[in-house]
């Protein structure tokens, strides 16, 4: 806001810069979990995809996943098709997306023990007794 309009386009480039955020892709394309978003009445919900799908989205959130760099992603829109609203739940939808690396360090784990436990089904210490039975 400003009466200049070179004035007004530093003023919106410092703010734009001040609210960037970092949002983790997997392989370079789509999104490592679903997630939701909400801004007033518009609600959105956006899911990974597998190679190929491409952006599923409509108007307002398929140009925030598009200039974001995502290749594969469903999204949906509910409520209030306002695209201020939209673009604003796709930014509180992009915002809680962790990589697994960010929640391993949460937890004070390794990436390998987070994705080894989901793709074994159970864990060391429970299929050692089943094998000291049989």
């Amino acid at each position: 806001k400003a009466r200049e309009v070179p004035e007004a386009i530093r003023k919106a480039t410092e703010e734009a810069k001040k609210t960037m955020i970092r949002v983790p892709l997997r392989e370079n394309r789509t999104l490592h979990h679903d997630g939701s978003g909400r801004w007033g009445a518009g609600k959105i919900m956006m899911r990974a995809a597998p190679p190929g799908t491409g952006v599923i989205a409509g108007g307002p959130m398929r140009a925030v996943l598009e200039t974001l760099g995502v290749q594969d992603v469903v999204g949906k829109s509910t409520g209030s098709s306002n695209p201020y609203n939209m673009i604003r739940a796709t930014f509180e939808a992009l915002k809680v997306q962790s990589s697994p690396r960010q929640v391993a360090s949460k937890r004070g784990k390794k990436v390998a023990d987070l994705m080894g436990r989901r793709n074994d089904g159970a864990s060391a210490p429970e299929a050692a007794p089943e094998a000291q039975e049989a």
